[in-house]
């Protein structure tokens, strides 16, 4: 079993066996992470991984784990962010009558649709 030396952001530098370390990579992305409990602390650590990084911890023995993002991290969002404005007039809009029809309205009526 390999040794692998990383750093943790409470103790500093730490050494570590390839089973006590997991790589995580987005399947949308390909981006990467490592992760390990630090073994002086206790404390879960993340650390981002380039693509070198992750192929020399796999090569090294460490288990890879392939992640799929859930849809929504994914959807192209339009438009200003919702403000807390837009928050309470929706809010208020659901204790009127007839709100879904008039919300469905609205949407349809948008010009950036």
């Amino acid at each position: 079993m390999a040794t692998i030396r990383t750093t943790c952001p409470l103790c500093g530098d730490v050494e570590l066996r390839t089973g006590d370390v997991v790589v995580r990579v987005c399947s949308a992305t390909h981006e990467g992470v490592y992760e390990f409990c630090c073994p002086d602390c206790r404390q879960p650590v993340i650390k981002p991984a380039q693509a070198r990084i992750v192929d020399l911890l796999v090569s090294s023995g460490v288990r890879l784990s392939i992640w799929d993002p859930p849809a929504e991290l994914l959807e192209r969002h339009d438009g200003p962010p919702i403000s807390y404005d837009d928050l309470l007039d929706f809010h208020f809009a659901l204790h009127e009558e007839g709100w879904l029809p008039r919300m469905i309205a609205q949407e349809s009526d948008d010009p950036r649709r």
